[in-house]
């Protein structure tokens, strides 16, 4: 009987893992992406049939299964150089210039300082610079960095990473590599977390996984790994560990800051305890404190290209292209400070009716509420939201960032307020089915109290 109950499941997983294989080798790419759309479509049809035999799975057997689907989903990513995103050009990049002794901070790519580090792999010669991945500096260049005329994105956590992968390999497959033991290594601190070892597949088996995390190979899974560990402290009341892994998890990629209020849920809702204070005392000391050596090498110039890349994607009142739901009912220069003011009041619910013994709860429902009121155009951003639904359970979140992925490959505000407003449907849906279902076993729960029967436990 065991035998029957998991061999369906085995074969949905390996079908999902064949898929995702082809995906990334024969797929399409960024710069040709007419097929991923069917291919991205079969791998979430495979996922989501993939859960649904994982529940016939014994709990016992549940874990392992878990664990070797996500090493499969993961290693898969391993196939192919990155096909839908070049981000992983640039952390191969600042970890070299870092092995250099040189602050990634100081300098673009393209400036002339740098010019020693180059090589055929960062910056082609020979191949006529026309792949989906490659562009000209301003001198003329021929690079596989993105925005070679600017200086890094990115916070002290990740350079740091990018520093510590730089010396296994030094391109873009260590890149890779890393993205992957990140993904495996999330899996692992979910099935500990006591949240039951089927939930852990929300992460470990998501077709995302194997496209953002490991082939394009983005930043955002070590940030989603410490906030998952920080969070998993956090609920097993360990403050000081809890925040210093929030906090890194911070400066790993700054979006963690949504999930942030999640740490302090309930705060308000009595007096401050000195757990409150410990803990976001270590997030703010950890996240200050990675910035102390890059600080003292580059000055201000730590904060990179964030202000001219929140402009760029139209996060500014001069260019403004996101909140594409929230335009769909307000004025253009109204969405900015509604979707704020929709945002704090999420936060302040938070910290005054969250549950503290489920931090994940409040932290999902802030960083998924940030997401659908920005709309951003990365599904990526969303890996964050992967992690927290796989320790909350709420799946009707995934439709974040799916919308996402939609919105990355097709483009257009049209597009943005469409995924984005879908995906808004499906959460809010979702949720009112639960309250109601909620409503009705309490009911029946009262009315077999009343009449002396056996009450009716209720489900989680």
């Amino acid at each position: 009987m065991t035998t029957r109950t998991r061999l369906p499941c085995v074969l949905a997983l390996a079908a999902l893992v064949a898929a995702l294989a082809l995906t990334v080798t024969v797929g399409g790419t960024l710069g040709d992406r007419t097929a991923l759309y069917a291919w991205y479509a079969l791998d979430a049809a495979l996922f989501a049939l993939a859960l649904v035999l994982l529940r016939r799975v014994p709990a016992r057997q549940a874990a392992p299964l878990v664990l070797a689907g996500s090493v499969l989903v993961a290693a898969v990513g391993l196939l192919a150089p990155p096909r839908t995103s070049d981000d992983a050009y640039r952390y191969v990049w600042d970890g070299r210039v870092q092995a250099a002794g040189i602050s990634p901070y100081v300098h673009a790519p393209d400036d002339p300082a740098l010019a020693g580090l180059r090589d055929g792999d960062l910056f082609p010669v020979a191949d006529g610079c026309r792949g989906w991945d490659e562009r000209r500096t301003a001198a003329g260049d021929c690079t596989r960095i993105n925005r070679p005329a600017v200086h890094t994105i990115y916070p002290p956590v990740a350079e740091a990473w990018f520093l510590a992968v730089h010396p296994f390999g030094g391109g873009v497959r260590g890149v890779q590599g890393a993205g992957a033991l990140l993904a495996v290594a999330t899996t692992g601190v979910l099935l500990t977390a006591g949240r039951g070892s089927r939930r852990a597949a929300l992460w470990g088996w998501c077709p995302g996984i194997t496209v953002w995390a490991v082939n394009d190979a983005h930043v955002d899974t070590l940030g989603a790994l410490l906030m998952v560990a920080g969070l998993g402290r956090v609920a097993r009341r360990r403050p000081l560990s809890g925040g210093l892994l929030t906090g890194a998890a911070v400066a790993a990629k700054l979006l963690p800051a949504l999930a942030l209020p999640g740490t302090l849920s309930g705060l308000l809702s009595g007096r401050p305890a000195r757990r409150d204070f410990l803990l976001a005392g270590a997030a703010a000391g950890a996240f200050a404190v990675a910035y102390l050596p890059y600080l003292a090498l580059s000055g201000t110039a730590v904060l990179g290209y964030l202000p001219g890349y929140l402009q760029e994607e139209g996060y500014g009142q001069e260019h403004l292209g996101r909140f594409g739901p929230v335009r769909l009912v307000l004025p253009d220069g109204w969405a900015p400070w509604a979707a704020g003011a929709v945002l704090a009041g999420v936060v302040l619910w938070v910290l005054r009716r969250g549950d503290p013994r489920r931090p994940w709860s409040g932290a999902l429902l802030v960083t998924g509420t940030a997401l659908l009121l920005v709309a951003p155009a990365y599904p990526w951003y969303g890996l964050l939201v992967v992690a927290l639904v796989a320790l909350d359970g709420r799946r009707e979140w995934l439709a974040v960032p799916a919308a996402g992925q939609v919105l990355y490959l097709a483009g257009g505000e049209t597009v943005q307020q469409a995924a984005y407003g879908a995906a808004l449907l499906c959460v809010l849906t979702v949720a009112l089915w639960r309250r109601l279902r909620r409503r009705a076993v309490v009911r029946k729960r009262a009315d077999a109290s009343r009449a002396g029967g056996t009450a009716v436990p209720e489900r989680a």
